[in-house]
């Protein structure tokens, strides 16, 4: 069995979590559960994949997550840090091993968080678009890496509630990136044939608050690559270490493939 440092294999009792906040998940039926729970001074937040009442928890929207983490970790993209966890979890009153993700609370003592869209609805000036709004904020350089950062994972929900503000004494700041498990190959839900024959180049329809619903078209508002580190094939091989335990080898070498291609076309512009 392969092990990682962010991946915790051994089984945990979680059926005292209490999964009463949900979202209903984009081009399915169902919906992603989410609790928190308080341990001395830090809250943590725990997510499950896609959830319905009569098949349980039966997506793998949690271990896109740690990979997304892992990706954001060697971009040097700030981001909610996640942790893959295996647990039983009391779901409507029955029992269920799953795989889920946990991250620590992010927001510094005070401040307050609000959702991008509505802060641009309560802040923007006239015809301000939420890219120019951005920048007035001086958050280009920001919003620069989610994009990029959302094209190389396939993320097809960085809507407006995706990306949050935070504020507190006159301050407000963008938020780490967080909720990345709508991405690489998310609605395939177990058909490995499906899996298999994804294209990893796919210029996915995404439920973007910021630019096109086109990833790669998005990348066309990048003005600055430099940020970018330089990454070998091992680096990348890194962010999929460790997950045989927690969905098909299939799978894993898709998202494997999706990351060394899109890596490779994002390279290509940084060197034009």
């Amino acid at each position: 069995m392969q092990t990682a440092r962010d991946i915790t294999y051994k089984l945990q009792d979680l059926r005292d979590l209490e999964w009463t906040e949900g979202a209903f998940t984009s081009g399915t039926g169902g919906m992603l559960l989410k609790s928190r729970k308080r341990s001395g001074a830090t809250t943590w937040y725990y997510k499950l994949s896609t959830y319905d009442a009569y098949r349980g928890v039966y997506g793998h929207e949690c271990v896109n997550e740690l990979v997304a983490s892992r990706l954001a970790q060697l971009l040097g993209v700030e981001h909610a840090p996640y942790r893959l966890v295996h647990a039983t979890v009391s779901l409507n009153g029955e029992d269920q091993e799953t795989w889920l993700c946990k991250s620590p609370n992010f927001r510094k003592p005070g401040e307050k968080k609000l959702s991008f869209d509505t802060f641009f609805e309560l802040e923007r000036i006239d015809r301000e678009s939420p890219l120019e709004f951005a920048d007035r904020f001086g958050w280009k350089s920001k919003i620069e890496q989610m994009i990029v950062f959302d094209y190389l994972i396939a993320n097809r929900d960085r809507h407006g509630a995706n990306i949050e503000v935070l504020r507190g004494d006159g301050t407000a700041r963008l938020a780490p990136l967080f909720d990345n498990g709508l991405s690489f190959a998310f609605s395939c839900f177990g058909d490995e044939e499906l899996v298999a024959n994804l294209d990893p180049m796919k210029d996915f329809a995404a439920n973007n608050f910021i630019g096109t619903r086109s990833l790669e078209e998005n990348l066309r508002f990048v003005t600055d690559f430099s940020w970018l580190p330089r990454l070998s094939d091992a680096d990348l091989s890194r962010v999929t270490s460790g997950l045989d335990d927690t969905i098909s080898r299939t799978h894993i070498d898709k998202i494997a493939e999706m990351i060394h291609r899109r890596w490779e076309h994002v390279e290509g512009l940084r060197n034009r």
